[in-house]
């Protein structure tokens, strides 16, 4: 591996290290599990100390580009690139109340309507089979009634994170993860799941499958739009009401 890197730029230099081995990993030329130099071998590549490597290292491990494992056969390994940081990013910004209930909904009405807009348009045999199987699981929970609403819940989620799975793009994969993952802290805050809003929750799901199946794409957007208003509508009043 010694072709990989270079002596680093001495006016920025723990700069430059960071950039060095990121472009390496971005570009292909280290894989995911391989295993970067013994930190001896990468200090005379890149012609720097052991201080400034550490704390580049510790960097592109916060980045979540590699992982630093300690003992025998340590060191660093570059892992697979994950939307993790961006999630914690984003529950960092809701605990410091800097993201609302509002505009969580505002943006999922916009781009998760759209993603089943495009899902439709991608949608195959095999999606509509691995659909009607997460709906089933999802009549399942809702026939056990409140006793069941956190298994629920997650076979919600599944569902609408699959429907951006359909579109195959990884934007909008990583992106309504990254929305889901945190919607659950406002779900155990403000809604309030009875049997009645499970039913509907339920129908709003089954409404959208029946429409991306029938190819009629607008409306299916226009059934989570509208879901995703209704319901953010319900948590809004409860949320009001907690207040006064």
């Amino acid at each position: 591996m010694t072709h990989l890197f270079r002596a680093a730029r001495q006016n920025r230099i723990f700069q430059d290290v960071v950039e060095q081995i990121q472009e390496a990993i971005i570009d292909g030329q280290l894989k995911v599990g391989d295993r970067l130099p013994a930190e001896r071998d990468l200090k005379e590549m890149l012609q720097t100390s052991r201080s400034t490597l550490r704390e580049a290292l510790r960097v592109l491990e916060q980045k979540g580009l590699i992982e630093i494992k300690l003992g025998m056969g340590g060191g660093a390994v570059v892992k697979t690139v994950s939307s993790d940081l961006v999630t914690e990013s984003l529950d960092l910004l809701i605990r410091s109340h800097q993201v609302s209930l509002r505009h969580i909904a505002e943006f999922r009405e916009r781009v998760e309507g759209d993603v089943v807009v495009l899902a439709t348009s991608r949608m195959k045999a095999s999606h509509r089979r691995i659909l009607k199987t997460l709906l089933n699981e999802a009549r399942k929970y809702a026939d056990r009634g409140v006793e069941a609403v956190s298994d629920f819940l997650a076979a919600d989620k599944k569902i609408h994170l699959y429907f951006a799975k359909i579109t195959g793009n990884p934007i909008y994969i990583s992106i309504l993860k990254t929305i889901h993952e945190n919607l659950r802290r406002y779900y155990d805050e403000f809604l309030v799941m009875e049997e009645p809003e499970m039913n509907e929750n339920l129908q709003d799901l089954e409404d959208v499958v029946a429409a991306m199946e029938s190819g009629n794409a607008e409306k299916a957007g226009e059934i989570v739009r509208t879901h995703v208003r209704r319901f953010n509508g319900y948590m809004e009043m409860r949320e009001r009401q907690r207040r006064t």
